[in-house]
């Protein structure tokens, strides 16, 4: 039953320069997971991802590499980046190219409008432009090169050369909303999260905005300005674009009605586009504003975030064809606190996949389902009277569920999954105190191993349900071989908010085999 919400949610779209990393993974399964909690919860959900293909950037790779820009970005989505969504097993219900027509159309009527209504002007700009970000840098973004670029200004963040780009175009008048994003800012306070990020936005707006250059005359790969067709329109004004058309601006009126406004999740690196310019570009048009812009940190490797230039760029599938899409999923969600910066390791990875995944939730839904199978004959059983243990038990769950759904709320996924796990913890403690293979031996004690087993189970059934939405592979495994409901995708129909009520679970139910969750994995020396 659907609760009537609306819960729209996007990833960034990717620049698919090259091939996608783990930080491009970590976003990408963060989302999914909002959404798919989200959408098990009854809301009427809307996960967006996609790539940005438009830009001097793609175009001077494409040229590099013998291609027409459509050729090579063809080719790079192809074979990179929709493989990235079946890798991690990401269920979006959408995925936007920038150079498809239906949003090339829509992002021209944006444009037009912003145009119609006073907010563009013709100018002339002169400034320090950074292919590599395709964007132009502040003072405080521009820093003095080293080694062979000593004596340039170089991008803070690439540390390559600036270009001195010097420009007749079409300019957004962003000076105008300093008041109004201010204004935002203070009434919603949880429009930008976490209160890091907050404050740096705060910040930034109340030093004073300039107006925004919006388009290009000096290369053609992008989308035409419809009403000068030599300018194309600036490859961040385009991308930001793609969370109104892809659900409909300006053609689809009652899609666009239903959907938006949406949630943004984006690194922090872009976080003032996301918060300040689009915003902005909003309120120009007369739309509502996004509900919220939430910014994670950076992935760290080695102690320096994630680059292509410096070869430490790692591809999901370097963790998934060892570990696992679960795994990988688990790992990057729960291991780091969801807005800040985390670092990666192979050790850290390997650890606890181990301790947490392998011998902690999966090897608690193995010896469950193997002692309901040896005791009982596979059915579960009839649980008799609960002794204060059992109690302690259900309202573990309870409390479990109640507190991973706000942690949601907030965006904190690194909370749920930690208030899920004390699920885990207080089950293997459990059955280690009642241990169920002494009361075995006691045929007097029938009814307490009914019990213990049934409790174990019906805690399983919880776990399965709660943690659908982080590893949807393993859950689905567990649903099946607990018997609770064995048709296809029975899992996912099961209210995620109602997971914490005791005794879904029916007594009668057959379970069947289950191979190991989490198996153990062989690393190399």
């Amino acid at each position: 039953m659907t609760s009537g919400h609306s819960f729209y949610i996007t990833t960034p779209i990717y620049y698919p320069s090259d091939v996608p990393h783990i930080g491009h993974g970590y976003t990408t399964v963060a989302v999914d997971t909002l959404a798919r909690w989200h959408r098990q919860a009854g809301d009427d959900t809307w996960m967006l991802t996609g790539t940005d293909e438009h830009g001097q950037k793609m175009m001077r790779a494409a040229a590099a590499n013998n291609a027409t820009p459509q050729e090579w970005v063809d080719k790079l989505v192809g074979e990179a980046w929709f493989p990235l969504l079946r890798t991690l097993d990401v269920a979006n219900d959408d995925f936007i190219r920038t150079s498809q027509p239906r949003h090339e159309e829509r992002v021209a009527k944006f444009v037009q409008a912003l145009y119609d209504r006073g907010y563009i002007y013709a100018g002339e700009f002169e400034a320090l432009y950074c292919v590599g970000c395709e964007e132009f840098k502040t003072e405080a973004e521009i820093v003095d090169g080293e080694g062979p670029f000593e004596g340039l200004k170089v991008c803070a963040i690439h540390s390559k050369p600036l270009e001195l780009l010097q420009e007749k175009n079409y300019f957004f008048k962003l000076s105008e909303f300093q008041d109004r994003l201010l204004e935002l800012y203070r009434t919603v306070p949880d429009f930008v999260r976490p209160d890091s990020a907050r404050n740096e936005v705060v910040s930034f707006v109340k030093n004073g905005l300039k107006d925004l250059s919006i388009s290009r005359s000096t290369f053609d790969w992008g989308i035409q300005v419809p009403w000068d067709p030599s300018h194309v329109i600036y490859v961040w004004v385009d991308a930001l674009l793609n969370y109104a058309t892809a659900v409909g601006y300006g053609t689809d009126p009652e899609e666009f009605a239903r959907r938006w406004p949406a949630y943004h999740v984006v690194g922090k690196d872009i976080l003032r586009f996301h918060a300040v310019i689009w915003p902005a570009m909003l309120m120009a048009a007369g739309l509502e504003v996004p509900r919220g812009v939430f910014a994670h940190g950076w992935l760290l490797v080695g102690g320096e975030k994630m680059s292509k230039s410096k070869l430490t760029g790692i591809a999901p599938t370097e963790i998934t064809d060892v570990f696992g899409s679960d795994a990988y999923r688990y790992y990057f969600l729960s291991a780091i606190a969801f807005g800040q910066d985390g670092s990666f390791s192979w050790e850290d990875l390997a650890a606890r996949y181990q301790a947490e995944l392998a011998n902690g939730f999966g090897n608690l839904a193995s010896r469950t389902v193997a002692m309901i199978s040896r005791y009982f004959d596979g059915v579960v059983p009839e649980p008799g009277a609960a002794t204060e243990a059992d109690l302690a038990i259900q309202k573990t769950v309870q409390d479990a569920a109640a507190h991973a759904d706000a942690a949601i709320e907030r965006f904190r996924i690194d909370e749920a999954i930690a208030a899920v796990w004390t699920i885990v913890d207080a089950l293997n403690g459990y059955i280690t105190d009642n241990e169920p293979w002494a009361l075995a031996k006691d045929e007097t004690q029938r009814e307490r191993l009914s019990t213990v087993l049934y409790t174990a189970a019906e805690g399983l059934r919880a776990l399965a349900v709660l943690l659908s939405p982080v590893m949807p592979i393993a859950t689905e495994k567990l649903w099946t071989a607990l018997g609770a409901d064995a048709s296809v995708g029975a899992l996912l129909a099961q209210p995620i908010r109602e997971a914490g009520q005791w005794g879904a679970l029916r007594p009668g139910s057959t379970v069947t085999a289950l191979s190991p969750l989490f198996p153990r994995v062989e690393q190399d020396a």
